[in-house]
Parts: C-alpha cells; structure tokens; sequence
C-alpha cells in the first residue's frame, strides 16, 4: 500500500470541519426543509471529503444529499466540488426495469393494445410451404404416410382370415362413432344458433376488442378450427396472452395479440400549432356597427325595434 493510499483514508481537517458549508450547498440544491441531520462524512482522496444529510422529502426514505467539498494544495479555503443526492443502505429504490416482453402476463391486454409476435417465435410455424410440396401436418406428405403405413403394420398384422376378431376401424360401429352418430342425441339446430349466439355476443365482431384489433382471428396464426358446422364461423384460441385463450371465437374478432402483428405502431402525435409572429390581428373594443340583432342607423326613428 502506497503512502498516497494511506493519506486518503485519513479526512482532511478543513474539509471535514467545513459541515455548514456543504449544508449551505445542499440547501440551495434541494428544496426549502428537505435536508436534514448531518450522518457522517466520508474520504473520497487528498483533500476530498464528502458530507452526507438526511433527506426529509417525502417518496425519497433512505436517501441522502452528498455534498463533496475540495481543497486545493497548501490552501487554506474550502470549495463546494458538486452536490448530489443518492440512495442509502436502506434507501426505497425503483424494482429493477423488466422488458415489457417479460413483464406481460395473462389477461393484461385490453382494447386497443397491440402485442407484436416475434418473427421466430416458437408458438408459431409457416402455414404455406409452397404450391408443390404438401405441409408438414398433411395426410399425403411423406411424414404422414410413414407413419400411416407402421399404423397399418399394427392393426392388421397378418391376414384377415387369420385375426380373431375383425378390424374395429373399418367397422360400420367405429365410423358411426367416429361422425357422432352413436350417441343417444346431438345437438339441435336450435341449439347450434342458441350456442353460436352467446359465443358472438362474448368473443364477436361486436366487442370492443375486435373493434380496436389490427386484424380478424380468421387470418391469426392462433387461431385453432374446430369441425362440424359451427367451424365455418368459430374457432379456438390458443394465445396465451389473449383475453379470449382457451375461448371460443368468432372468426370476426380480433385483439392486440394477432400473430401477424409485428410491429408496434406509433400513437398519433397532433400538429404542431401555426403561430403567425409576423402579423398582427386587431381585435376592435367597441362592436362593429353591422353587429347585432339591430344595426344601427343614422335615423334613429325609422329604424325597427326589433320585438313586437
């Protein structure tokens, strides 16, 4: 350890005697009551001392001014060198900034507020692969057909003279189950209308999200098709972030969390106002004699009163 590091930790006299005057430079810094009680001081080098005050000022528990006074080699004044106030040991400070992407939990969303998707977002995958090659998920790529064919492999091992019991999947039994048509009653056409009713009354065109969405669910990549008939108008959301997750919605809605909204668009901001300094607008102190319900005239006798 140096001898320079050694007098650095030792206060200067002067600088640590100097307490009114970095009160002073604190007071003129903050406003009028907010500075409190000296809480000690601390070296910061050679002739360099920083004073430290409560500050009483409300919203700002635990922190202190810091007042950093100076003295120049072999002189006998000491300057202000720069006022400050900073947090203390216990000091209430901010919680610490989280992306806004981290930050958005479940249900946060409301109208009006869009929610940009990631372009690799792990959620979403293309749903067009081109014109000559089939989607992954089709039943005629080459995927699909593997793993059709081992599924044959299973089922009907052997041939069909062979196995105890026919094949359950070609039953006439299996594809009545299959359509619905096992159970003992299915859903009316009232029911349908009934049902497609309160869905477009809870997640339709009509609410005030969808009115305030950038795009319809019918071209959102979250959006989940549902069979039957009810599947022309409906669908399924599958976005976590959307009010209507786990909900049936209609193909017309629409919120902030589309999948195809990339980018964030900036709030309206109104024109700057037109101020004409060049000119002067004369503003008359008396009203001008066309003015009014009755006009003035040179004959006061032949002018009209006005009332019956």
């Amino acid at each position: 350890m140096s001898a320079a590091t050694t007098r650095s930790r030792i206060p200067d006299r002067l600088c640590a005697e100097a307490v009114d005057l970095a009160r002073s430079a604190a007071e003129e810094a903050a406003a009028p009551g907010v500075v409190g009680e000296h809480v000690g001081l601390v070296s910061e080098g050679d002739r360099v001392v920083t004073h430290f005050f409560e500050c009483s000022e409300p919203g700002y528990r635990g922190w202190r001014w810091a007042v950093t006074v100076a003295r120049a080699s072999r002189a006998k004044f000491v300057t202000i060198d720069e006022t400050v106030l900073l947090p203390g040991p216990d000091a209430l400070l901010a919680p610490e900034w989280v992306p806004w992407s981290e930050r958005l939990r479940p249900g946060d969303m409301g109208p009006g507020d869009l929610l940009p998707t990631d372009a690799e977002d792990l959620r979403l995958e293309p749903g067009f692969s081109g014109e000559d090659e089939p989607a992954p998920n089709s039943a005629v790529s080459h995927d699909m057909a593997e793993l059709v064919e081992a599924e044959d492999a299973e089922v009907t091992a052997g041939t069909p003279a062979h196995l105890p019991v026919a094949p359950r999947r070609g039953s006439i039994a299996a594809v009545a189950e299959e359509l619905g048509l096992r159970r003992a009653r299915v859903l009316s056409r009232y029911g349908l209308h009934v049902a497609a009713d309160r869905w477009e009354e809870s997640y339709g065109a009509k609410t005030a999200m969808a009115q305030a969405a950038p795009a319809t669910c019918v071209s959102c990549g979250f959006l989940n098709p549902i069979g039957g008939s009810l599947g022309q108008a409906f669908g399924v959301c599958a976005n976590e972030f959307s009010p209507a997750d786990g909900h049936v919605v209609s193909l017309s809605y629409g919120c902030g969390g589309h999948s195809e909204a990339a980018v964030m668009p900036k709030p309206p901001r109104p024109a700057p106002p037109v101020i004409d300094e060049t000119r002067v607008d004369p503003f008359p102190l008396r009203p001008s004699p066309d003015s009014g319900l009755v006009s003035i005239t040179a004959d006061e006798s032949s002018a009209e009163l006005g009332h019956s």
